[in-house]
């Protein structure tokens, strides 16, 4: 019974300045360097048979790190921009705290959260969503379906678009789930990919 484990990769450096990152390619903080290493060691405990992350170095630094704890037992990497993070266009690089001055806490937080709403030039939680499940479903879905353990590092919004499908969340409450970075969700499925169990570790 195969158990798949969600990841957001450690805050970084657009993180720690307030900025919207989306697939604008920043490095790990410091801090984002110290999530990684303690994700490294709470997944120690489990087994792990394949990782799949985004082409976004914040994530492969992220799963570099725990892969480079796993040294004992090898862990394989498949990279595909499917598990990009969101585009968020116009928005991006700019600073949070400032948009919210110019667009209104309203109109930000619907960029930011909402399933529908584009920001200027970008992708809506929707648009991701359909660009992450089809990767989801056909190709890490198979490994699931092989019985292997999976882990899946990757970006705030192209995680809540999978946890959006696996937990049954609609449309609308999906505003008020926020992936923190370093977060690990652990789901334990049956034989039939039927979720048995579901944790934060």
């Amino acid at each position: 019974m195969p158990d798949l484990f969600l990841m957001r990769h450690g805050q970084s450096t657009y993180n720690l300045e307030n900025r919207f990152t989306g697939e604008l390619d920043v490095p790990l903080s410091s801090q984002g360097i110290e999530e990684a290493k303690a994700a490294a060691q709470k997944l120690k405990e489990y087994k792990i048979d394949i990782a799949f992350t985004s082409n976004l170095k914040r994530a492969i630094e992220t799963l570099q790190i725990i892969v480079t704890a796993e040294k004992d037992r090898p862990l394989p990497m498949v990279k595909n921009e499917a598990l990009n993070e969101r585009n968020y266009g116009e928005l991006q690089g700019l600073n949070k705290a400032e948009t919210i001055i110019k667009y209104g806490d309203v109109q930000v937080a619907l960029w930011r959260r909402s399933y529908n709403e584009r920001p200027p030039g970008g992708e809506s939680l929707k648009d991701t969503e359909a660009r992450v499940m089809p990767y989801f479903n056909d190709i890490i879905g198979e490994r699931l379906k092989q019985g292997l353990n999976v882990l899946i590092v990757a970006h705030g919004n192209s995680l809540r678009s999978i946890v959006k499908n696996l937990d049954s969340i609609n449309d609308i409450d999906i505003v008020n789930l926020n992936i923190a970075t370093g977060i690990i969700y652990h789901y334990q499925f049956d034989k039939d990919l039927k979720i048995m169990n579901k944790k934060i570790i």
